[in-house]
């Protein structure tokens, strides 16, 4: 059985200083917790997870640290959830898309056209269906304490795009996940499931023709060589939860849990700032690069957008409330 929990011990003795230990106090050891995070460690998902850490160590005087493995080092994001469930893994950073597969209310976030930017969807996590949604992970083995964001959703591609219909058979790279299956192939692309490490390849050797991306990533990886055409559909948010396993948080004590709720909280709220400032830098960043910036008209978008929604939330009362609330707040 893979043993993620460790006990490093910070103070070590040589013969001499074992003698001075008879009558000095031994130092406390650290206790190290596991999180996983499928992003690159550039990503601003693991850089909020490198925030709980900072925050973990100053609020427990040293005593508790969080490892953070980022760039899926532990795995996929649903065997990243078996060991969650295990307790094996005590923290994670995991997509509403992984996610989906336990709790398809989380599918709601991902509704085509639903937010205009990344402060409105970080704006909708304070509804109080968007936090009923966090309770349900507790039957699945996991506690949620909280969301994260990268950014809206466009299309990197080999060609240029100016419509849906540009779109028709072409091999877009996408989660595999209900939502997004279903906004591609309601465009008329076929949506195709490819390992982030690979995709490079896959779009060197023409598997792929375009990509569901947010700017951060076109910003930090090399896509756009292959893929040179940015279209800003701005068509979806894509948020992570940040989960505590919950055999793990039973295991705690009251106060253990505060300064875990603590240190989670702070880095929530820091994410949704750099979330929102990222936008603007990426775009930056993706002009400088020189890859070629297309703005469209996306009302053939969201008409597509429109059909999927009547379908999804069809009798599912919470993803109705959570839509409902959503225009409320809009």
């Amino acid at each position: 059985m893979i043993r993620l929990v460790e006990k490093l011990p910070v103070v070590g003795a040589s013969l001499l200083g074992a003698v001075f230990l008879l009558t000095t106090p031994v130092q406390a050891q650290t206790e190290v917790l596991q999180l996983g995070v499928i992003t690159p460690s550039a990503h601003v998902w693991s850089q909020l997870s490198e925030r709980i850490n900072d925050n973990v160590q100053k609020n427990s005087n040293g005593s508790l640290q969080v490892d953070v493995n980022s760039g899926g080092k532990l795995g996929s994001e649903q065997q990243m959830i078996d060991l969650l469930q295990s307790g094996e893994m005590q923290l994670g950073v995991l997509s509403t898309g992984g996610l989906m597969s336990r709790d398809d209310t989380l599918l709601a976030w991902s509704l085509p056209y639903l937010f205009d930017d990344v402060e409105q969807a970080t704006q909708a996590t304070q509804l109080d269906s968007a936090q009923q949604m966090l309770t349900h992970l507790e039957n699945h083995g996991m506690l949620g304490l909280g969301y994260a964001f990268s950014g809206m959703r466009h299309v990197l591609s080999t060609k240029p795009i100016t419509e849906p219909a540009d779109l028709a058979e072409l091999r877009v790279r996408a989660f595999n996940n209900t939502a997004f299956e279903s906004w591609w192939t309601g465009v008329g692309a076929v949506p195709t499931a490819v390992p982030l490490p690979e995709v490079n390849s896959a779009l060197t050797n023409d598997v792929l023709d375009a990509l569901d991306v947010d700017l951060d990533a076109v910003a930090k990886s090399h896509f756009y060589q292959q893929a040179p055409y940015l279209i800003l559909t701005n068509h979806m948010a894509y948020p992570a939860v940040i989960v505590v396993s919950k055999s793990y948080w039973d295991s705690l004590d009251e106060d253990q849990q505060k300064l875990l709720k603590k240190s989670i909280k702070e880095a929530e709220e820091w994410g949704y700032q750099r979330a929102i400032e990222a936008e603007s830098d990426s775009l930056a960043a993706v002009r400088q690069l020189g890859v070629k910036i297309n703005e469209i008209d996306v009302t053939p978008f969201q008409a597509v957008a429109s059909q999927l929604q009547e379908r999804y939330l069809d009798g599912k009362e919470l993803k109705t409330l959570f839509y409902q609330q959503v225009q409320e707040m809009q």
